[in-house]
């Protein structure tokens, strides 16, 4: 039990770097002030352009692998068949580090992009869905809500199958069983942080995205 709290509270330190807020004051802005008051790497692009949504990216999705790295350092060795449970607690900490930063007073990001660093360092079999159904959502119709509800989705799915298929060698099904909740957990933390999105997505009035052109940042308050 000791481990899982040291890799949950490993994880929430990590998330606590919010990349988007810091590159804002950076360039002379409280990201929370702008756009839809969110900060995070869709708010970023919008607000700041692509250069600065590319960078907030790659530091959100870095700081979750970066738990998830220090998790597998840790107990990789005396711990080889709960490793994976660890590591996704480490995950799951960067995540609500980065959404509920205390400093912030618990308002920060949706948990995107630290999700895709947990995919991406969590195993290799969750990286090529992940990068399809993203992509294969936003470049069809320009909604990064859309794209981040379907990954979810399919990390749920992938997560569940991949367990009882016996992908995580050497784990227990108690073991696999806590595995699914946390990811339960997650996924519904995800859904309820986008939930204005979702409204707006059966109604047809959630805003697009575009990487190369210029985004409306006037709405979504």
């Amino acid at each position: 039990m000791m481990e899982r709290v040291i890799c949950l509270a490993i994880g929430y330190v990590f998330g606590l770097f919010q990349t988007a807020f810091f590159y804002g004051k950076a360039h002379g802005i409280d990201i929370r002030q702008h756009g839809s008051g969110n900060s995070g790497t869709t708010n970023a692009l919008r607000v700041l352009g692509t250069k600065a949504g590319l960078i907030v990216l790659a530091g959100d999705c870095l700081k979750c692998m970066a738990a998830v790295w220090i998790a597998r350092l840790l107990f990789g060795a005396a711990h080889p068949d709960e490793i994976y449970l660890l590591c996704l607690y480490a995950g799951a900490g960067a995540i609500l580090g980065h959404n509920y930063p205390f400093y912030m007073g618990f308002k920060g990001g949706k948990g995107i992009a630290a999700t895709a660093g947990l995919i991406l360092s969590f195993h290799p079999y969750f990286i090529v869905m992940g990068v399809i159904l993203f992509f294969g959502a936003f470049f069809t119709t320009h909604y990064v809500s859309l794209g981040s509800l379907l990954v979810y989705a399919g990390f749920l799915i992938q997560m569940i199958v991949c367990g009882q298929m016996g992908v995580f060698e050497g784990m227990t099904q108690p073991q696999l069983y806590e595995m699914y909740a946390i990811t339960v957990f997650l996924t519904v933390l995800a859904y309820w942080k986008h939930r204005e999105n979702i409204v707006r997505l059966i109604h047809g009035k959630e805003r697009k995205t575009y990487l190369t052109r210029k985004n409306k940042v006037d709405e979504d308050k």
